[in-house]
């Protein structure tokens, strides 16, 4: 294979040389020509672009180009303040929830598609898939952002209602990762006011600030010459530009203006060092970041779009090289990566070296990830590698090209908040694509291996070492230094890449032929069942361009093995991925593949298993190989296996039993009433495992093709897939078995289950847990009820725990139904709060179900629900996922969701009673699980 991709890219570097030869690379790079831009008057800016990707839908954005790092001292967390204010008040939205209101009658969802976010440098507030089929909730969003623009109210009690919701979300915020970045930021950030600026803010300014102080900031940093609205979607561009230019002009010019500072990190020649730890931290970990000025605007041509392929095809190889440390022996680190990663904060990039060690060996982690680096530095990547990454990087650049029409409308608007606050140039793909496919043949690796030399360097460096705080010994500064010193002054010896030209599968394939063909019309599919009793269902759909599903199933799953072998069987699906295929590990896999997109995986759950994959159409083939070697060839590596193993029990390894592990592991072992066959991921479940024990439940899951159904929709012609199906499905042996899962009568608790669990928190905080499930025939329309249920009980959850009582930054709602094996339905609902507000919050919990049980929800309440619903259904449609999901739904449940009865004639008939009445059945006589969390005394 080596020498066939050195000939073909040789050939490939001719004829490009001359298109290459095109461009000239100082040249400033092409606007796209299918984004409308423009400046107002008053020096708001405005993108607009057509897309039909969703249909009939368009998404609104309005890009600040002001965040956290604008605010002054008793200022701190009022930008991000700021943009929650934007909910609870304009002047044509008063009001808390004037916003939020009217948008979801038109089934556009608080939370999914209307929110927004703060960072230190920008605030972006979004409604996102809006039907466009209404003309006149279009205008209405574009008076939203108008109103976000320039007109918030800001209301002094609204103000005050808003306090509480955002302490407690700097309460839910204040995990172990936000203390690590707290230590971490004065040093990466060392001099800079990025070091100052957390977004949250200050508890005590958020608590005590005056009106005033908002509404300086507000009024200061607000307006239209520092704001851009992006509007894309499915709608005529020349009308909504002019609807913009109206609306957007009347907002008035600033006068004299703030001056929108820019702000820096102050470079250093001093390598800076910092340990950050916290009892919380599980694993250790060391980074090295090497900090570097981003490109100037004025310089982001030619070369600049040649530099990120260059990058990219850098980070892919020696990626790579660290992945096959990983995947061979047992080096001295979980986890490892290197390469370039993109922006720090504006003005600046990383390249990061980083590495979570084993315990106590953080500096032979360092060591051994660093010493790649210094490889590539050295001697280079070879021409094998990356004539490899050249070929991948021209395959998915073809796959994109075919899939371009599905480039969503929140892709496009990433571009323009890109272009608008950093200057990030937007270029049409199709130019985008020509200029790649010219250039990619024509870098040699020279290019490529010259970015080490330049980009790895002591200049700018910072070392972070993150771990527990207690129970290990972290590395110093002086010692990281002498480890970088020791690799940079040993003998290395160049990277020795080996390749293989043989093929997948080297035998001749008999397979079996189809002996019978069902029509499917209402999916437009077909089933086919071959003469070693496999059954395959086929449907041809391109709603994605270029792209084939495959699934199967199989029941049986983990249900069929005891205790003892029941962590073999747990992990055998995620270790399976680390030995490789066939007669191949899984690095020589990995460059067989070379130029093919394509893949396959095994999947063994409690009451089934799977086997399947995806490709492209042209690599159909490739899968339908691969899918036939999971079934016939399987591999079970030692090495492979014991390198998973070093790794697993590294993870665990004096690793602290953190107040997130307790919760978790609780959880799981109340819910499943103590069950021996609820297994915690701990020393004594990896003891269990087995290699051996892995091999026999594969080879037991993974056979007799007779007892699975198999699945396959994508763009391919039906007289395309029937041979390789008969070559290669049709080549797996069957056995004629027929089996089944086994219910292990794994239960939740019965009646009612209260429990009180104390936690050694560094931030004060309780978590409310409740639980309500219930034995209860699974129907259609009981779906449909749990689903409105869940919305009417967000909703008040939203307005009563978050907004009126500011109890919590947001309260979990999650419905969830099971048929096998057996059937119920369950609703949980979870939050975080102050310890002293936990059982008055709680109260609120049972007092709205209390209160659906005796009046039922509003029709208001219900429409704005199925409107949602509706919405999101209808928009699901038109992929190959939702068929492929129906298609299954048809087959293991015996329902046809594409059919109207099941859906549309149903949640439009559902009232208020109805929903009711489901409540009282799902609620009277529930088992409840009641769990609260509360913080050690001290």
């Amino acid at each position: 294979m080596a020498k066939k991709l050195l000939i073909v890219c040789a050939l490939l570097a001719l004829i490009s040389s001359s298109l290459f030869a095109q461009y000239d690379m100082k040249a400033p790079l092409p606007m796209d020509p299918n984004i409308r831009i423009g400046k107002l008057a008053n020096g708001l800016t405005y993108y607009l672009r057509h897309n039909a990707e969703p249909k009939e839908r368009a998404s609104f954005y309005i890009i600040q180009n002001v965040g956290a790092i604008l605010e002054n001292d008793d200022q701190n967390g009022l930008a991000h303040f700021l943009e929650h204010m934007a909910f609870n008040g304009t002047k044509h939205f008063p009001g808390r929830k004037g916003i939020t209101n009217m948008l979801e009658k038109h089934g556009v969802e608080f939370g999914r598609n209307v929110n927004a976010y703060t960072a230190q440098d920008e605030t972006v507030y979004n409604i996102s898939e809006v039907p466009t089929t209404n003309p006149g909730l279009l205008d209405t969003c574009l008076l939203v952002l108008h109103d976000w623009s320039h007109y918030l109210l800001l209301v002094d009690e609204e103000i005050d209602g808003e306090r509480g919701v955002i302490t407690e979300e700097w309460r839910t915020r204040r995990n172990a990762g936000f203390r690590i970045r707290a230590q971490m930021m004065p040093v990466l950030m060392k001099g800079s006011k990025y070091a100052e600026r957390d977004v949250i803010g200050d508890l005590d300014i958020i608590k005590n600030f005056k009106y005033q102080t908002l509404r300086d900031y507000y009024h200061k940093w607000y307006r239209p010459d520092l704001q851009a609205i992006a509007v894309v979607g499915d709608f005529d561009v020349d009308q909504m530009e002019k609807k913009v230019k109206e609306l957007f002009s009347q907002i008035p010019t600033p006068v004299n203006p703030a001056k929108r500072e820019t702000f820096t990190v102050e470079p250093h020649d001093e390598i800076l060092f910092v340990c950050a730890t916290d009892k919380e931290v599980t694993n250790s970990s060391i980074s090295v970041y090497i900090k570097y000025p981003e490109t100037p605007v004025a310089e982001k041509n030619h070369q600049y779009m040649k530099n990120g392929i260059l990058q990219s095809f850098f980070n892919t190889m020696l990626g790579q090289r660290i992945s096959e440390l990983l995947q061979k022996g047992n080096p001295p680190f979980i986890n490892a990566q290197a390469g370039f990663g993109g922006g720090l904060v504006r003005g600046w990039n990383v390249y990061a070296i980083s590495a979570t060690a084993k315990p106590n060996e953080e500096a032979g982690a360092l060591e051994a990830v660093y010493r790649e680096n210094e490889r590539v530095k050295r001697f280079g990547f070879t021409q094998g590698e990356l004539e490899r990454a050249k070929t991948n990087m021209l395959v998915g650049l073809e796959s994109a090209y075919k899939q371009k029409d599905k480039t969503t409308s929140e892709d496009y608007i990433g571009e323009m908040k890109s272009n608008f606050l950093e200057g990030e140039p937007i270029v049409d793909f199709d130019y985008y694509y020509n200029f790649a496919k010219a250039i990619i043949p024509t870098i040699t690796v020279e290019e490529v291996s010259a970015l080490a030399d330049q980009y790895i360097n002591r200049k700018n460096m910072v070392i972070i070492v993150q771990g527990p705080s207690e129970g290990v010994k972290h590395i110093t500064k002086d010692e990281a230094i002498a480890v970088m010193d020791k690799v940079e002054k040993s003998q290395l010896e160049p990277y020795k890449d080996q390749s293989s030209e043989a093929s997948l599968i080297t035998e001749d394939l008999k397979g079996s032929k189809i002996i019978a063909t069902k029509k499917l019309p209402q999916f437009d599919a077909e089933e086919w069942t071959l003469e070693n009793g496999a059954k395959v269902v086929f449907r041809k759909a391109d709603f994605e361009k270029d792209q084939v599903q495959v699934t199967s199933y199989s029941k049986g799953g983990t249900s069929l093995y005891d205790v003892d072998k029941l962590a073999s069987a747990m992990v055998a699906t995620q270790f399976i991925g680390a030995y490789g295929l066939g007669d191949y590990d899984a690095i020589t896999l990995r460059k067989l593949l070379t130029g093919k997109q394509a893949n396959s995986a095994v999947s063994i759950g409690g009451l089934s298993e799977s086997v399947g994959g995806a490709s492209t159409p042209n690599d159909f083939e490739t899968m339908m190989q691969l899918i036939y070697l999971r079934f016939e060839k399987p591999r079970f590596d030692k090495e492979a296996h014991e390198a998973m193993m070093h790794r697993n029990y590294a993870a665990i390894e004096n690793a602290p039993i953190t107040p997130q592990k307790i919760m978790q592991d609780s959880i799981s072992m109340i819910m499943s009433n103590y069950s021996k066959r609820n297994l915690i991921f701990n020393k004594e479940f990896l003891d269990k495992i087995s290699l051996e024990q892995i091999e026999e439940i594969y080879r037991d899951r993974i056979k007799d093709i007779s007892d699975f159904t198999f699945f396959i929709v994508g763009n391919i012609d039906a007289e395309t897939v029937k041979p390789l199906v008969e070559k290669y499905l049709g080549s797996v042996k069957s056995y004629n078995r027929k089996e089944t899962w086994v219910d292990n009568k794994v239960r939740g608790p019965k009646g009612r289950t209260e429990k009180v669990i104390e936690l050694d928190l560094t931030t004060p905080k309780s978590t409310v847990i409740t639980n309500f499930s219930k034995d209860m025939k699974v129907t259609i329309p009981n779906n449909l009820c749990l689903n409105i249920l869940r919305g009417v009980l967000d909703a008040r959850y939203l307005t009563n725990i978050r907004e009126k009582e500011g109890g919590t930054y947001g309260v979990s709602v999650q419905p969830g139904s099971s048929r096998e094996p057996y059937e119920s339905y369950s609703m949980a609902m979870s939050f975080d709060c102050d310890p002293d507000k936990a059982e008055h919050l709680k109260s609120l919990i049972y007092a709205e179900i209390d209160k659906l049980m005796k009046e039922g929800p509003t029709q208001e309440e219900i429409d704005k629900v199925t409107s949602i619903m509706k919405k999101n259904n209808e928009q699901s449609k038109p992929h190959n996922a939702y068929w492929m999901s129906a298609i299954q739904t048809y087959y293991l449940r015996g329902i046809d969701v594409t059919d109207p009865k099941n859906f549309d004639n149903i949640i439009d008939k559902i009232t208020p009673k109805d929903v009711k009445k489901f409540t009282q059945k799902l609620f009277k006589g529930a088992d409840v699980v009641d769990i609260l969390f509360v913080p050690k005394a001290k």
